[in-house]
């Protein structure tokens, strides 16, 4: 279980924003990996990154 857990975290770090290419940062509590410099939020839905801008949610 913890080598996919690290399998996981390095997955999520080596994801970059389709839209600005900066890193993203990972929200646990809402499955969504964050785009600060295109404010938005991109679902993990089953495990699996959505990385579609018409999948994103909007940030404030």
């Amino acid at each position: 279980m913890t080598d996919t857990i690290q399998a996981d975290r390095k997955m999520l770090e080596s994801l970059v924003c389709p839209v600005t290419h900066a890193p993203l940062a990972y929200d646990a509590e809402r499955q969504e990996l964050i785009s600060r410099a295109a404010h938005l939020a991109f679902p993990i839905r089953g495990g699996i990154p959505i990385m579609l801008v018409d999948e994103a949610r909007k940030l404030d």
